[in-house]
C-alpha cells in the first residue's frame, strides 16, 4: 500500500521560504507522477505543481510559477516543493499525491494516493 508523508510546513513571514517534503513508500514509483495540491480554508483544493518520477518533467499552476520549484530524489523516494517569495495567499494545507498512471495532470481526481497534509501559514 502506498504511503505518503509530508513534512516541512510551518509559519513564515511574507517573502520567506519553506521546503516541503513528501516521503513515499509501499511500491516502486518509476512510472508515477507526484503532485502537490493545496486547500485554503473555505476553498476548493487546487493544483500547485507536479513532476514525473523519471525524466523530471514538471508542470506548475500560474499562481506559483517562478516562485515554487518541484523536484524529486529517486534514491530517497522523496519529492520536494521549494517555496520562495511566499505570499499570504499561499496560506493553505498542502498535500502531496501520487498518480500511478504517469499522467502529468492538474486534476486531483487523477491522483490515486494522498498524504495527510501539512499546514503552511504566511503572515503579512
Amino acid at each position: 500500500q502506498v504511503q505518503l508523508i509530508e513534512s516541512g510546513g510551518g509559519l513564515v513571514q511574507a517573502g520567506g521560504s519553506l521546503r516541503l517534503s513528501c516521503a513515499a513508500s509501499g511500491r516502486t514509483f518509476s512510472s508515477a507522477v507526484m503532485g502537490w495540491f493545496r486547500q485554503a480554508a473555505g476553498k476548493e483544493r487546487e493544483f500547485v505543481a507536479a513532476i514525473t518520477w523519471t525524466g523530471g518533467s514538471t508542470r506548475y499552476a500560474d499562481s506559483v510559477k517562478g516562485r515554487f520549484t518541484i523536484s524529486r530524489d529517486n534514491a530517497k523516494n522523496t519529492g520536494y516543493l521549494q517555496m520562495n517569495s511566499l505570499k499570504p495567499e499561499d496560506t493553505a494545507a498542502y498535500y502531496c499525491a501520487v498518480n500511478l498512471r504517469g499522467l502529468l495532470t492538474t486534476r486531483a481526481a487523477n491522483y490515486d494516493h494522498w498524504g495527510q497534509g501539512t499546514q503552511v501559514t504566511v503572515s503579512s
